[in-house]
Order: C-alpha cells, then sequence, then structure tokens
C-alpha cells in the first residue's frame, strides 16, 4: 500500500472519529486533493452516489412524523412561504450572478430546507457533479459554521424568548446539527421547539427534490435522457413512517444506531465529495456561489426574524 493510501483511510478514520465532523470531512477531503491527490478516484463516482441516498434514507428513521405533524400544522402556510420563497429568490439571485444553474439549486434547496441533507437529496434527483454537490455543501457549512456560534448571541443581544428563538434558528439556520447546537446553547425549551420545527420543515425534502427533478427534466426535454427519479426518497419516507408506527418491541437504540450510521455514511461521502475537487474547478466556479448563499441566508435570517418577533 503505497503512504498516499494509507494517508487517505487515516484521514476517513479521523473523520468518524469523535474528533470529526461534516465540515471537517469535507475541509480534509479538500486538503487531500489539493495536496497528494486522491489515491482512489473510482471511489468519488457511483459509490459516492449511493452512499449518500443510502444515509438520507436512513436519516428518516430519527423522524417521528406524529411529533413533526404536530409541531408544523400550524405554521404549514409560513413553512410553505419561507421554503418557495427562497427557491424563488435563490432562482433569480443565482441568475443575477451567473451561477451554474445546478449549483444555484443546490444552494437554494440547502438554504430553504435542511442544509447539507437537502442538498444530499436533490443532488441525485438533479444528476448534479461532485463538484457542484461539493461547492454546494462547502457554502452552507461555511455558514453553518458562523450561524452555530453569531446566533446564540444575537438573539441574547436583541431579547428573543425561547420559543422566538427556537422556531428562528429552525427556519434560518440550515443545518439540523448546528440548529440543535445553537438552540441547545439558548436554552432546553429552544432545543425542544427548535428540532421539531426543523423537522417539520425536513419533510419538505421529498416534495422538493420530486420538483426539481421534474423540473430539470423538463428543461432538458430537447435530450434524450430519461428523468432520474428519486426513489430513495420513498424510503427515506418509508423509514420516518417505520419509526413513528414501529411496533413496541423494537428498542429505540435501534433506530438511534441507524441514525448515527446515517451521520457516518454522510461525512464519508462529503469527505469523498471533496476529494474529487481540484484547484481548476474551484478555480472555475469562483466566489459567486458562496455570495449567492449568503445573501439568501442573509434574507432569510432578517424575514423570518422579522416574523418570529410579530407572531410568536
Amino acid at each position: 500500500m503505497s503512504w498516499q493510501k494509507a494517508f487517505f483511510i487515516i484521514l476517513i478514520l479521523f473523520c468518524l472519529s469523535p474528533y470529526g465532523s461534516p465540515p471537517i470531512a469535507l475541509a480534509l477531503g479538500l486538503v487531500l486533493a489539493f495536496t497528494v491527490t486522491n489515491p482512489f478516484p473510482k471511489l468519488t463516482g457511483k459509490p459516492t452516489k449511493y452512499l449518500l441516498q443510502a444515509s438520507v434514507v436512513l436519516l428518516g428513521f430519527g423522524m417521528n412524523l406524529g411529533a413533526v405533524y404536530k409541531a408544523g400544522k400550524d405554521g404549514i402556510l409560513f413553512t410553505i412561504a419561507t421554503i418557495f420563497g427562497t427557491l424563488i429568490l435563490g432562482y433569480f439571485v443565482g441568475k443575477l450572478l451567473n451561477v451554474q444553474r445546478k449549483t444555484s439549486a443546490l444552494i437554494s434547496s440547502g438554504t430553504a430546507i435542511c442544509g447539507g441533507s437537502a442538498i444530499a437529496a436533490v443532488g441525485p434527483a438533479i444528476n448534479a457533479e461532485p463538484e457542484e454537490m461539493s461547492v454546494s455543501l462547502g457554502t452552507v457549512f461555511v455558514l453553518n459554521s458562523v450561524a452555530l456560534f453569531a446566533f446564540p448571541l444575537i438573539g441574547h443581544a436583541i431579547g428573543l424568548t425561547q420559543d422566538q428563538f427556537g422556531i428562528w434558528s429552525a427556519i434560518a439556520i440550515h443545518d439540523t446539527s448546528s440548529v440543535v447546537g445553537a438552540s441547545q446553547a439558548f436554552g432546553e425549551q429552544a432545543l425542544a421547539i427548535a428540532t421539531t420545527v426543523k423537522l417539520a420543515r425536513a419533510l419538505w425534502i421529498a416534495p422538493v427534490a420530486f420538483m426539481f427533478a421534474f423540473l430539470y427534466r423538463k428543461a432538458d426535454a430537447g435530450s434524450k435522457t430519461k428523468i432520474a427519479i428519486p426513489w430513495f426518497i420513498f424510503l427515506f419516507v418509508a423509514a420516518a413512517a417505520f419509526r413513528t408506527y414501529a411496533p413496541a418491541f423494537i428498542l429505540p437504540s435501534i433506530f438511534d444506531s441507524l441514525v448515527s450510521a446515517a451521520k457516518a455514511g454522510m461525512t464519508v461521502t462529503l469527505f469523498l465529495i471533496g476529494a474529487s475537487l481540484s484547484r481548476e474547478t474551484l478555480r472555475a466556479v469562483g466566489v459567486r456561489p458562496l455570495i449567492q448563499g449568503v445573501l439568501l441566508w442573509i434574507v432569510i435570517s432578517l424575514v423570518s426574524l422579522w416574523a418570529v418577533l410579530g407572531i410568536v
């Protein structure tokens, strides 16, 4: 075994250790790509795609449809307005900045719903390339890292209540992990509210993924390419339903283990996606996707904060 392959394996093991995380995994994959290059280039093709889809399906075992429905039924119109408002705004901002259309769609989806999980679901549905996935995930994770520390400080500074902060963080912060981290730092009640509201929004992964699959098929109507039906989304919803109505003899720890496996799979996927990039690719993409992500994030944060202050 060459030292490059050994280094590759060591980095993956570190990503899966208690010291690793999805943002760190993506960063280490980029470090590998820009230094010694990826010694296993074949892993960044279909194997990465299938691992990503399997991880999304396993995430469904962490959702309870009853609790999510209860949390989301009262604010369904607000949820729809913020999700599709973000997607529409993202489309026009992407057009204005001349961001590649699939990258723009991925960033918009991640901002509108639940960050990396939404990107992971929408990416295969529109046949996004690894570099498009990586740029989108990198943009979202950078903003997640900022939000994790900034939101509790802002919440305390402007005097938000536990309920207000829980709802605001669930809407304006991309990934569930960062929502949990920020709301936990704010208070236990904020954590409970933020988690259920975020899961309610996460259910929109399925319809949004199908919507993009249809739109991109329609946009490519002149080609002979068949629509890429995201079958794994059915399995994602089925997993959530099974978790909700599972027999009593199935221990909760089993579902916790499946969700842990999903997070590990997502972490490895991000490492592989990062390792597939090159300097040439990033140079061609430029900073426009990051600008798009920042603009969308600022708008959704301000709009949701204004709404929260008015309705809670």
